[in-house]
This record gives structure tokens, C-alpha cells and sequence, in this order.
């Protein structure tokens, strides 16, 4: 759900995005039709700004994503170690099984070996063969029970205690409760055959005709054991064989996570660049803005000498013609009259000239205007990594939905 969380806001912020570079074209097809300059300038200087406002929203969403990724990744290596734990928790039940077919395979042997009854017990009475039958019957019945009784309480035992502790430990997964039932089988096996009599067994006390049926009643239990046993080890080599599958695929999503954070940092490194480009520009439509500014200022203060100069010389034109009659005083109002002109064309110049540097000012502002498309082409560089990123967290999600249901089917049909 988180994921798809992020997936949704990566989604607004690309949109919001190709809208910002619309309206960035836009802004930059305008200057050509109209003649606002300066207000279209503080246009884009907003406009840069609020770009520079969501590629920082951005790269807060690529570090809290990539924030989460790190934590999948423990996660992942978490789940690693624990199957790890597990297999070895497996190949020591398999040995302990081994030792114990081995173990039974030597009892079969030792029963199957031939007894020689005929010298050293013919020389004994009839009451006393009996007597001694009797005897060796009674412990051996008597051995029997007492092992029946303490397998059978040491499997309670230990069932009772798997039980608690699968009570105590809630659901689980199937390996845990294959585990923890096979633990207590191996051993119930274990103290059964360390309750069975010590080879070689005390038959020849009794005639043949009653050791065989006991000597075939012990070869079929032990090789009911060797079946059980050769079940348990079928039991955890399938163990072995699904673990080892679901380590397969918990390495497959270790690289896909590791991908996605070289990708992630990628975009991390091409969205610092980006932010710094747009200081950039930023900070040079500031300086063009404020000459500008400047320009219209000593403008305006031109405009207003030239109206002062207009006005004195208005002043001067009357006195002249009130001074005409005064012929004495007309050479110092020619030579005034001269002064005022060559001061109105010092000003004049000067206006010309401020008028030439506030057009190289405005050719130098279109000529920066052109590099803003490499910056909207940056941009859509961008869009088409998230669009690559959004791509790779769907697959991700679907690699996790696979292992999910591998999981649930191994746990429903264990």
C-alpha cells in the first residue's frame, strides 16, 4: 500500500510537472507577440520559483523512497539469515537421522547374527529350563512395558510442549510447524532405541521354537522404524528443496531492490543538477530585472531634465523677445541661448545612449531566453525516469505478490 502511495504522488507530481512546461512554453512564446517585457520577465521568475518549489517536493519523495527501499532491503536480509538458520537447522536433523539408520541397521545385523544353543545349555534340567523361561519372559515383558511407557510419555511430553509453544507463538510459517513436529518424532525414535535391550539379546535362554517369533517380531519393528525414518528424511529434503527455492527468490528481489536504489540515486544526482541550473538562471533574471529596473530609472530622470530644460528654455525665448528692445543685452542672451542648446543636446545624447543600453539589455534577455528549453528538455529527461521508476515499483509489487502466493501455497499444502 505504501508503495502504491508513492506510485499515486509520483503520478500528480509528473503531471503538475508537464503542466509547468507548458506554461513555461507558453511564457516563452509570448515575449514574441507581446511587448511587456518586464512584466512577462516577473512572470517567469515566478514561474521558476514555484518549478523550484516542486522539484523540491520531489526530492523529498525520492529520499523518503529511497528511505523505504533501504528498509525492504533489511528486511530482505533479515529473511535471508533466518533460511540460512533454517537449512543448517535441517542438515543437522538430517545427520541425526543418518546416525539413527545407521544405528538401526546395526541392531538388524546384530539380531540377524546365528546363536549356538546346543552346548552349554543341554546339560540343564526340564524344571530348570522352565523355571528360567518364566524368568526371562518376565523381564522382558516387564523391559517392554517399561520402554512402551517411557516413549509413550516422552512423546506426550514433547507434544505438549510443541503444542504450547505453537499456541504461544501464534500462526507461523509451514517450515516452523514441520520442524517442530519432526523434532519431537526424532526423539521419541532416539529414546526407543535407546530403551531397546542390548545386543546380543538373551535368547538363547529360551528353545527355538519361542525365539523365533520374537526375533520376527523385532525385525518388524525396527523396520517399521527404517520406514518412519526413511520418511523424515523424504520429509526434510523437500524442506531443504523449498527453502533453497524461496532463497532464490529472495535473492532475485535483493537485486531488484539494489536497482531500484541506483536508480533512485540517479535521479537524486539529476535533481540537485536541475536545482542548481534553475539557481542559476534564477539568480540571472534577477541581475536582468534589476538593470533594467535601473534603466527605467535614469530614463524617467532624463525625461524629466529634458522637461526642465524645455521649460528654461521657453523661459529664456521670452526674455529674449522682452530683451530685444535692449540691444546691449543681446549678445549675453545669444550666448546663453547657445549654452542652453548645447546642454539640451548633452542630454540628448545621454537619453540615446541609455535608450541603446536598454535594447542591449533586452537583446541579451532574448538571448538567454533559448536556454530555457534545454532546461524543458531536462525536465522531460526527468519525467521519463520517473515513468522508468514507476515501472520498476510495479514490477517490484508484482514480484512481491508471487512470493506472497508461493508462500501461502506452501503453507496451505504443508
Amino acid at each position: 500500500m505504501l508503495l502504491l502511495l508513492l506510485l499515486l504522488q509520483l503520478l500528480l507530481l509528473q503531471q503538475l510537472l508537464i503542466l509547468l512546461l507548458l506554461l513555461l512554453l507558453l511564457l516563452l512564446l509570448l515575449p514574441l507577440l507581446l511587448r511587456l517585457r518586464l512584466l512577462l520577465l516577473l512572470l517567469l521568475l515566478l514561474l521558476l520559483l514555484l518549478l523550484l518549489l516542486l522539484l523540491l517536493l520531489l526530492l523529498l519523495v525520492l529520499l523518503l523512497l529511497l528511505l523505504i527501499l533501504m528498509l525492504l532491503l533489511m528486511l530482505l536480509l533479515l529473511l535471508l539469515l533466518l533460511l540460512l538458520l533454517l537449512q543448517q537447522l535441517l542438515l543437522l536433523l538430517l545427520l541425526l537421522l543418518m546416525l539413527l539408520l545407521l544405528l538401526l541397521l546395526l541392531q538388524l545385523l546384530l539380531l540377524l547374527l546365528p546363536y549356538n544353543n546346543n552346548n552349554h545349555y543341554k546339560k540343564k534340567n526340564n524344571n530348570n529350563n522352565t523355571a528360567a523361561d518364566a524368568a526371562t519372559a518376565a523381564t522382558a515383558t516387564a523391559a517392554h512395558a517399561a520402554a512402551v511407557a517411557t516413549a509413550s510419555s516422552a512423546a506426550n511430553t514433547t507434544t505438549t510442549t510443541t503444542s504450547s509453544t505453537a499456541t504461544a507463538g501464534g500462526v507461523g510459517t509451514a517450515t516452523t510447524l514441520l520442524l517442530l513436529l519432526l523434532i519431537p518424532l526424532i526423539l521419541l525414535l532416539l529414546e526407543l532405541l535407546l530403551t531397546l535391550p542390548s545386543f546380543p539379546l538373551p535368547l538363547p535362554l529360551l528353545p527355538v521354537s519361542q525365539t523365533l517369533p520374537l526375533l520376527l517380531l523385532l525385525l518388524l519393528l525396527l523396520l517399521l522404524l527404517l520406514l518412519l525414518l526413511l520418511l523424515l528424511l523424504l520429509l526434510l529434503l523437500l524442506l531443504l528443496l523449498l527453502l533453497l527455492l524461496l532463497q532464490q527468490q529472495l535473492l532475485l528481489l535483493l537485486l531488484l531492490l539494489l536497482l531500484l536504489l541506483l536508480l533512485l540515486l540517479l535521479l537524486l544526482v539529476l535533481l540537485l543538477l536541475l536545482l542548481l541550473l534553475l539557481l542559476l538562471l534564477l539568480l540571472l533574471l534577477l541581475l536582468l530585472l534589476l538593470l533594467l529596473l535601473l534603466l527605467l530609472l535614469l530614463q524617467l530622470l532624463l525625461l524629466l531634465l529634458l522637461i526642465l530644460l524645455l521649460l528654461l528654455l521657453l523661459l529664456l525665448l521670452v526674455l529674449l523677445l522682452l530683451l530685444l528692445l535692449l540691444l546691449l543685452l543681446l549678445p549675453l542672451l545669444l550666448l546663453l541661448l547657445m549654452l542652453l542648446l548645447l546642454l539640451m543636446l548633452l542630454l540628448l545624447l545621454l537619453l540615446q545612449l541609455l535608450l541603446l543600453l536598454q535594447q542591449l539589455l533586452i537583446m541579451l534577455l532574448l538571448l538567454l531566453l533559448p536556454v530555457l528549453p534545454l532546461l524543458l528538455l531536462l525536465l522531460m529527461l526527468q519525467l521519463q525516469l520517473l515513468l522508468l521508476l514507476q515501472q520498476q515499483l510495479l514490477l517490484l509489487l508484482s514480484v512481491l505478490m508471487q512470493l506472497f502466493l508461493h508462500c501461502y501455497c506452501y503453507y496451505y499444502y504443508s
